[in-house]
């Protein structure tokens, strides 16, 4: 019989799973035992919805010139934070890593309409693949921030941020984005309803008169 596949020869895939419905066709597990499969995921659109999440965690933290293509650095990284979550929570860091991304990524955004002059923000809904993209990169961009210039290791800091979004804590770097983000795009919203109700009063007022 086959050995089963686990990453880092470690963790299991079996019990991993996605509890949001909307995002689970954009994470995937992807059963690999390492996080470097080579794959050409940016050569079509949307195939980089098929590459393992961890992967693209990996990926997303090659970022700064000095760091580009340094894969085996990040997979490493990726290795001890997930040592380390599993230390602190006692779970399978693949699903905590999971969970963070799917609480990471703001569920409504704000757009600019309008062409040159007047141009004013637009609250929209966020596409699935993009509340992924958002939360791995706000993920990566957390973890850099704290761990530069502090006597704290990249890969404590990557553990850390992962367990906070898990959890939902403030104290994450992408949950507070998030909810900036989030916060933004619902005064927007009202601020564009306040203002089509006034005009509509205004045009009530014309019409009456």
């Amino acid at each position: 019989m086959a050995t089963e596949i686990k990453l880092f020869g470690r963790w299991s895939y079996d019990d991993v799973s996605v509890s949001d419905l909307s995002l689970e066709d954009y994470i995937q597990a992807g059963k690999t035992y390492l996080p470097h499969t080579q794959g050409r995921y940016q050569k079509k659109r949307f195939r980089k919805a098929l590459c393992p999440i961890v992967e693209r965690l990996c990926c997303s933290l090659m970022m700064h010139g000095r760091n580009n293509g340094k894969k085996m650095m990040a997979v490493r990284i990726v290795k001890h934070a997930f040592e380390i979550i599993h230390l602190l929570t006692d779970k399978n860091p693949i699903q905590v890593f999971m969970d963070a991304v799917q609480n990471g990524g703001p569920r409504e955004d704000s757009t600019r309409v309008g062409s040159a002059g007047v141009v004013r923000r637009q609250a929209v809904d966020v596409s699935p693949l993009r509340r992924v993209n958002q939360a791995i990169y706000l993920i990566a961009t957390g973890t850099r921030n704290s761990a530069f210039r502090n006597i704290k290791s990249i890969a404590e800091c990557l553990a850390d941020e992962v367990m906070n979004c898990a959890k939902e804590s403030s104290n994450s770097f992408a949950i507070k984005k998030k909810d900036e983000i989030e916060r933004v795009a619902k005064a927007n919203d009202e601020h564009n309803l306040a203002k089509s109700a006034k005009e509509n009063r205004c045009s009530g007022n014309i019409v009456s008169g």
